[in-house]
């Protein structure tokens, strides 16, 4: 992915944007920590999913369905979750298309930092 620009919609190019994070870069923020797991959720890496998932709450295995196109990222709200905080809250609205139909997922997402990485604990997802 050259030139690209990164999923997760910052216009910025992927290599400059959540590319180092998915190749084991440390988020400063919980919000470059959300950015970078909508970015895998569009590139099928399940790996970085699981591995910037608190194991408190990691499922065995995340189950990405190739049917799912997730196009867009838009951040509602954030709560803490600075390079200086322990935990962090960031809303986002995430659009996609399965099977030829727009959708649309809106969580309100806790993140923690743990020895100085960022993880995604869970969400609460609006109906």
């Amino acid at each position: 992915m050259a030139r690209e620009d990164c999923p997760c919609g910052t216009a910025l190019p992927y290599e400059e944007c959540c590319g180092p994070l998915h190749r084991g870069g440390a988020a400063p923020t919980a919000l470059a920590l959300m950015r970078s797991r909508f970015s895998a959720f569009a590139l099928g890496l399940e790996r970085y999913l699981l591995d910037s998932w608190d194991p408190s709450t990691r499922p065995d295995t995340v189950d990405l369905d190739g049917e799912v196109e997730w196009r867009r990222l838009q951040i509602v709200d954030t709560a803490l979750g600075g390079p200086w905080d322990e935990t962090g809250v960031v809303e986002y609205r995430a659009s996609f298309r399965e099977a030829g139909r727009p959708g649309l997922l809106q969580e309100r997402s806790r993140f923690v930092r743990v020895e100085g990485r960022w993880l995604y604990v869970d969400g609460d997802v609006s109906p």
